[in-house]
């Protein structure tokens, strides 16, 4: 996403995670950006994208940390769910893991 004058704002990528069932990736907001809907208009356009296929799920694993991130998956119905991949012991701790239901056509 760009600004009015194209600079970039921000960006949030998805990609296949089993046959209905996308992973989001490399959700970020430039820190002179942030509080102005960037990542909720990012969110909003990604979701309307991944509707048009043919998953029904979405993932998220991300980690506690990232709490303003968190709270945007959360207002867009993310819920906690079990962990859908390994990750190292020594981070595992910070592990987040959330998924969403696309609704049916």
């Amino acid at each position: 996403m760009r600004d009015r004058r194209g600079l970039p704002a921000g960006c949030l990528a998805f990609d296949q995670f089993g046959d209905n069932t996308v992973e989001l990736h490399r959700f970020f907001v430039d820190a002179s950006f942030r509080g102005q809907g960037i990542g909720r208009a990012l969110m909003g356009a990604v979701l309307a994208e991944i509707e048009k296929g043919p998953a029904r799920t979405v993932l998220i694993h991300t980690t506690y940390c990232m709490s303003n991130a968190i709270a945007v998956y959360e207002a867009f119905g993310f819920k906690p769910c079990a962990a859908f991949r390994e990750t190292p012991e020594h981070v595992r701790h910070t592990d987040v893991f959330l998924s969403r239901s696309i609704p049916g056509v």
